[in-house]
């Protein structure tokens, strides 16, 4: 079967996160001034190469706000102004051999919390059919664990949500998303245009994965990408830490399925893995 990442297939890796389109992203210079010795220390004590962390500045073609941050595996993003914030976190030092990982930011829940989820159905950026479907059986899923994080979902041309889910008409399958900040979900779930020629399960798989990350959880096989992608090496903690989290394998990842692999492929089912129900439930 055809293995697709969480990026755009038409761009190189590196770039693919966050692509509105080819024109909406600008690169910044990659000097001094965009990256700091300081930064680039720290960036390779978490270990991060910093030649392959893009500073970008991100539009959002809904509400038009431009956002500098870095980008990091591929289909995550943190913001210039929460950089310093996610180095401060807990890394672990159990290895990089475990299953289910976490970023050292979460979303705070006291009792339970409900997040609200739209998905948009703005001219120009609406999800299609399928990706609404694949949306609202995400949801299901998230919701048929009995978490004390919940979710609502909703489709309208607003952005009055914890969480938007919008097309951004970019071709390839796929997504990208951000991290837990401030105790909140990351707001801002992206679609590629392409992942529409895939199955309701994969638009289901690719948008579960995405807020996947809106709350926390890093790529299963982030420490050796060629587990679902076929090529690729270590994503390092990517300044958000690498949690291991307990209760779930460090052993026999090859033969993972997790919905939160960094690659998928067109026969992915969109549901979790007993693991990825372990990771949840310790976490929320």
């Amino acid at each position: 079967m055809r293995k697709s990442t969480f990026l755009t297939v038409a761009m190189a890796m590196v770039l693919a996160a966050f692509t509105f389109s080819c024109k909406q992203q600008e690169v910044a210079p990659n000097n001094e001034n965009v990256l700091s010795k300081e930064i680039q220390a720290k960036l390779w004590a978490h270990g991060i190469n910093p030649s392959v962390a893009e500073h970008i500045n991100q539009k959002n073609p809904i509400t038009g706000e431009v956002t500098s941050g870095w980008l990091f595996e591929g289909d995550m993003f943190v913001a210039d102004n929460n950089l310093e914030q996610m180095f401060t976190g807990d890394i672990a030092g159990t290895g990089l051999t475990g299953e289910q990982y976490r970023t050292s930011n979460l979303v705070s829940v006291s009792g339970t919390r409900t997040i609200s989820v739209i998905g948009y159905t703005g001219s120009g950026f609406a999800l299609t059919s399928k990706m609404r479907t694949g949306l609202q059986w995400a949801i299901n899923n998230y919701n048929r664990l009995n978490l004390r994080l919940r979710f609502t979902v909703s489709f309208a041309a607003s952005t009055n949500a914890d969480i938007v889910v919008y097309n951004n008409g970019a071709s390839g399958g796929g997504g990208s998303a951000g991290f837990p900040s401030g105790g909140n979900p990351f707001k801002w779930v992206q679609i590629n245009a392409g992942t529409d020629s895939f199955s309701t399960n994969v638009n289901e798989h690719v948008i579960g994965h995405e807020i996947g990350h809106c709350i926390g959880f890093r790529h299963t096989d982030y420490f050796n990408r060629s587990i679902s992608c076929g090529s690729g090496g270590n994503e390092g903690s990517a300044g958000v830490g690498a949690i291991h989290i307990p209760g779930t394998p460090t052993t026999n990842v090859n033969s993972s399925t997790s919905l939160m692999l960094a690659c998928f492929n067109s026969g992915v089912d969109g549901e979790f893995t007993s693991s990825d129900i372990t990771a949840l439930n310790f976490l929320y």
